[in-house]
């Protein structure tokens, strides 16, 4: 911990060797955040791609070293969301080929179905499962990344968890469901 403190209070002091030590720190994270708001690997390089550069021209303003994750992950959640805004574009259902590619450690059959599932579950609800599931990210760190309540947090939770439930317990149906 202390190594990514030095690190980053280095970044910020304009050290650009830093700044780059400090995204690879976090890039299998930002790529697993994309990956699962957006559903293509092209769409999140972009997402990634975006983050860097903003991070870059905005890393005098992280004002806590010791959540440099959250405040990257934060940035890269404002650009899918930006993303998918400008493009209206609509979650893939099904995309075997594309997970198998493109997943960091090739998923097994129920994993695909989980991560099928959770591509299934609305934006906010994704955001939460993918950040708390996934990434391990306690609820008061994801409040304060997505600057919601600890209630809100949790009924997200409850919400998803309750309809990835229902997924993964019977067919799917692709209209209406959700």
């Amino acid at each position: 911990m202390n190594e990514l403190i030095d690190i980053v209070v280095r970044a910020r002091h304009g050290s650009k060797d830093d700044f780059v030590r400090m995204i690879r720190m976090f890039e299998k994270t930002l790529y697993r955040v994309a990956f699962g708001m957006l559903r293509s690997d092209e769409d999140a390089a972009d997402a990634i791609q975006e983050t860097i550069i903003a991070a870059f021209r905005q890393i005098h303003q992280l004002q806590e070293p010791r959540y440099a994750q959250t405040w990257l992950v934060r940035i890269l959640i404002n650009h899918c969301n930006g993303m998918l805004k400008r493009k209206n574009q609509v979650i893939p259902l099904y995309e075997h080929d594309t997970i198998i590619a493109s997943s960091p450690d090739q998923p097994s059959e129920d994993k695909l179905d989980l991560y099928h599932a959770i591509g299934l579950l609305g934006p906010e609800q994704r955001e939460v499962i993918m950040l708390h599931y996934l990434e391990d990210m306690p609820l008061k760190e994801i409040g304060e990344l997505l600057q919601l309540s600890d209630g809100t947090i949790k009924s997200r939770l409850y919400r998803a968890r309750e309809k990835l439930a229902m997924l993964l317990k019977g067919p799917v149906q692709e209209e209406g469901m959700l």
